[in-house]
């Protein structure tokens, strides 16, 4: 079989990359990916240009991987600005670079779906054929991780917060879980709204409105320009998921006297919820909490969920009850020189990431602390 380069996604059988295993994380589903790029917030222009590796056989998609060539490393969430920065010193282009994995979004789930080492060879094959200086797979899960260390790619490694569904009855329950202190904080925190006069409204799927949109959007901008930045999404993104998956969705909206004054949208599966984006029109002390964390927390107990992703990076997730999880990507670097250099400078990283582990597990909310990450 031949891997084909592709130049979107939407010309690729949304069933077929869906049986592929693109249904096994919401993200990697055919509707997100061509959502992503019908909505421009993906393409050439971006830095984001879609390269979709493919392979069939009799006529049917039996590989596949979301792939990108970057002309940049933003909205990664896997930082390799320092390589960058080290090929330019040396008189070499980082950039392009081959990127395998789902644009902004910093989940774990399929990367290179269906032969693995097909698509691994393919992306070696495209980085010494067209003089690359990498290729990279981002969050893939441990089985693509280990077929992609065997064959030689560098594996990173980061760490995440994650909130483990311990067959909760509801939020009192997993509020008698933590230790004293920190259930004496999140329960201040939480009245602390509620005498702001703040209510939080729940809405699923279909029941998410054109208005909810629009006013989820103002805010989600808004907070980016807060922080001085520019939104990666556009309305018109949000609208299209909202049509093509609007049963893996999930928005929270925080309202007093019937004013939206903030929204937490979420995407979920049969397993976990995942939080992906918050937007803020007012300020409202620890309304970013209640919203966020606490409203998506009790959604997860009601609805069953195991796990609840709060997304990338955050300390101050682990006070809250969410527990730190490693998260790893795949490397491989064109360049031998630089090559043996990285592999270096990831082993010292990876030992690093393994201590500050185990030193958050020290800290735990939990009494009995936290069960070992993979």
């Amino acid at each position: 079989m031949n891997v084909t380069v592709g130049d979107n996604i939407a010309g690729i059988s949304a069933p077929q990359w869906d049986a592929l295993g693109g249904a096994g994380s919401p993200f990697t589903r055919h509707a997100w990916l061509a959502a992503l790029e019908a909505s421009g917030a993906v393409g050439r222009d971006t830095g984001w240009q879609p390269l979709p590796l493919t392979a069939e056989q009799h006529g049917r998609l039996v590989a596949a991987a979301p792939a990108y060539l970057k002309s940049h490393s933003w909205g990664e969430y896997v930082f390799d600005w320092s390589w960058a920065d080290a090929f330019e010193r040396a008189g070499l282009a980082y950039y392009p670079k081959l990127l395998v994995a789902v644009p902004f979004t910093p989940v774990e789930g399929p990367r290179l779906m269906g032969d693995v080492g097909l698509l691994a060879a393919a992306a070696e094959t495209l980085v010494a054929e067209h003089h690359l200086s990498s290729a990279h797979v981002l969050f893939p899960p441990e089985a693509e991780l280990a077929t992609l260390g065997e064959r030689g790619w560098l594996v990173r490694h980061g760490v995440q917060f994650h909130w483990q569904n311990r067959g909760y009855r509801d939020f009192a329950d997993f509020l008698d879980a933590l230790t004293r202190d920190k259930r004496k904080k999140i329960r201040q925190e939480r009245r602390r709204v509620v005498e702001a006069g703040v209510t939080v409204r729940v809405l699923e799927g279909a029941a998410i409105g054109e208005g909810d949109w629009a006013g989820f959007h103002r805010g989600y901008v808004n907070t980016y320009h807060e922080y001085r930045s520019t939104p990666y999404l556009s309305l018109d993104f949000f609208r299209r998921i909202g049509a093509t998956m609007a049963e893996q969705l999930v928005l929270f909206v925080a309202e007093r006297n019937g004013e939206a004054l903030a929204y937490s949208l979420c995407v979920r599966d049969g397993r976990a919820l995942y939080g992906r984006y918050w937007g803020a029109l007012a300020d409202v002390p620890l309304l970013h909490f209640e919203l966020c964390y606490y409203a998506g927390i009790e959604y997860a107990i009601a609805a069953g969920l195991a796990v609840f992703e709060g997304g990338a990076q955050g300390e101050h997730k682990q006070a809250r009850g969410f527990e730190p999880e490693r998260t790893a990507s795949a490397h491989w670097i064109g360049e031998a020189s630089f090559r043996q250099a990285i592999e270096r400078w990831l082993a010292r990283e990876r030992t690093s990431v393994a201590g500050y582990l185990a030193e958050l597990r020290n800290h735990s909310a939990y009494p009995d602390g936290v069960t070992e990450s993979r």
